[in-house]
């Protein structure tokens, strides 16, 4: 139970930031949807897709590897650290450069022609992000959750401070509407025909001014590449590349060649970049569900290498998937029975309501790549990293068989079920091959029923419609609040045993005082 508490304070605190972080930067939604049009967005939404795609491949999985060798191989987590961050500076600056000069080909490529800046601004933006990847990690292996949280916290707000600047201010001033003494100034570098493009350099300027302050709080390191030192961490690290393309898939499939699959004219009155910008808007709705997976992910792996020489560790990752399809599920429940609430505070242009219908498959479709990452510690404390290769394949198979076969017939939902079935048959497949390397007692078939019965609740909420608002808001929350009580009836011996640990504490600590 005490690795238990610990696993949940650190992840409060990685909760926490993220919760506000991404909050904050969810603010932006309704930003883009109200100062740009369609076309802009649903370049936002391609370009940013292809930006998580290649930070996987930037940091090719060596935040896992760093994990690993410094805390579970007995060797001295500076050594690794200096290895690993130096492998990285040099493989993401000649990445980052290659890149930079192909910029002018790749806007061609994607048809973004005479805009190749913004793909010189992407290779900026992957090199730095490359390198505070390691020292953000080194920070989560020392604990020091709050320093990462603040950290990440800042740079969320310099990026969100830039896009109001660039996007909202500036805009106000150049069309006269405020301060009219400012016009001149803002006038001398304002593109008033930039959308993207700010989104993008905001992004540039925020890591640029975060960068010094990570390698600060990192400390100094020594630059030194050894190869008999890293190689057994790069065998390690490869196959992890694989995995982390896992986590992105659906970002570059389903939203990235989501344009280039829906056919011409099949939303009357919007272009093929236009409606990917109406899926982009409400994939990113989702995001309420991605951010507790991501506060997950950041305390949990530490935490299951930590945990990977206890020899009840199997109990203790059982529990810790059961309590996370839980509170996860409800949550799924809580946001779908309140997507007519939720959807138009965000999605403020007109058209973006097409597209609400998806977001239940999205939440669901992100609640298994959850349970993915929680499965996964399997092959990555077995050293059989190799299997993330094979899983991520059929996971992208699956989602290029489904993208180009659903899209052209259901449109936004094709790309929504995309997501849902490539994280669910990856989600399979990893289940099944780790019960037989490294046996874990999940209550798969308890897991099962509440994922299918939260489904259901959630849709059926989310399709309720009322004439009176007020009734309309308390019988979809009546949905949500039952499948509250029904956790509770089933799980009151799990929640009777924490309530007594808890009160049993209580009363030992003002025993003690």
């Amino acid at each position: 139970m005490s690795q238990l508490k610990k696993l949940a304070g650190q992840t409060a605190i990685y909760g926490i930031s993220s919760i506000l972080g991404k909050t904050i930067n969810f603010l932006l939604i309704p930003i883009y949807t109200s100062y740009l049009p369609k076309e802009d967005v649903g370049a936002f939404t391609v370009i940013y897709s292809f930006i998580a795609f290649f930070n996987v491949i930037f940091t090719f999985g060596m935040e896992t590897a760093f994990f690993r060798f410094s805390t579970g191989k007995g060797l001295d987590p500076r050594r690794v650290y200096s290895n690993v961050q130096s492998l990285i500076i040099t493989t993401s600056l000649s990445l980052g450069a290659l890149l930079y000069i192909s910029a002018v080909p790749l806007a061609d490529l994607l048809g973004y022609f005479g805009k190749a800046h913004l793909f010189r601004w992407v290779a900026l933006i992957l090199t730095i992000d490359a390198l505070m990847a390691i020292p953000f990690a080194k920070l989560r292996v020392e604990g020091k959750a709050l320093s990462f949280a603040l950290t990440k916290l800042l740079n969320i707000g310099l990026n969100v401070g830039f896009n109001i600047f660039f996007i909202v201010f500036c805009h106000h001033v150049y069309m006269g509407e405020i301060l009219p003494a400012l016009q001149p100034t803002i006038q001398l570098f304002y593109q008033a025909h930039w959308g993207v493009d700010y989104i993008l350099l905001s992004n540039l300027l925020a890591n640029a001014l975060i960068l010094p302050l990570v390698f600060y709080l990192t400390g100094k390191f020594t630059f030194v590449v050894d190869k008999a030192f890293l190689t057994p961490m790069w065998h390690y690290a490869v196959p992890l590349l694989f995995m982390g393309l896992a986590g992105v898939t659906n970002e570059v499939f389903s939203r990235g060649l989501f344009e280039y699959a829906l056919p011409e004219g099949f939303y009357e009155g919007l272009s093929k970049r236009e409606a990917g910008g109406v899926f982009g808007a409400n994939f990113r709705l989702a995001i309420l569900m991605n951010l507790i997976i991501q506060a997950f992910k950041y305390a949990a792996e530490p935490f299951f290498f930590q945990q990977a020489t206890n020899k009840n560790n199997p109990v203790i990752f059982a529990k810790v998937m059961h309590w996370f399809i839980l509170f996860c599920s409800l949550l799924m429940v809580a946001v779908t029975v309140n997507l007519d609430i939720i959807g138009p505070l965000f999605l403020r242009g007109e058209g973006y309501e097409k597209g609400l219908s998806i977001v239940p498959v999205l939440l669901l479709g992100y609640l298994f790549l959850g349970i993915y990452y929680n499965l996964s510690i399997w092959f990555k404390i077995t050293d059989k990293t190799k299997y993330s290769l094979y899983i991520t394949l059929v996971g992208a198979a699956i989602t290029l068989v489904v993208v180009f076969t659903l899209i052209p017939v259901l449109g936004f939902m094709g790309a929504a079920l995309s997501t849902l079935l490539s994280y669910m048959a990856m989600s399979v497949i990893c289940y099944v091959i780790g019960q037989k390397y490294y046996p874990v007692p999940y209550q798969a078939g308890r897991g099962i029923f509440y994922l299918s019965l939260a489904f259901l609740l959630g849709y059926l909420g989310f399709g309720i419609e009322l004439e009176n608002p007020i009734w309309e808001f308390v019988v979809q929350n009546a949905v949500a609040i039952a499948y509250a009580g029904i956790i509770v009836l089933m799980e009151k011996k799990e929640l009777y045993l924490i309530l007594q640990s808890i009160f049993a504490k209580n009363v030992h600590a003002s025993k003690s005082n």
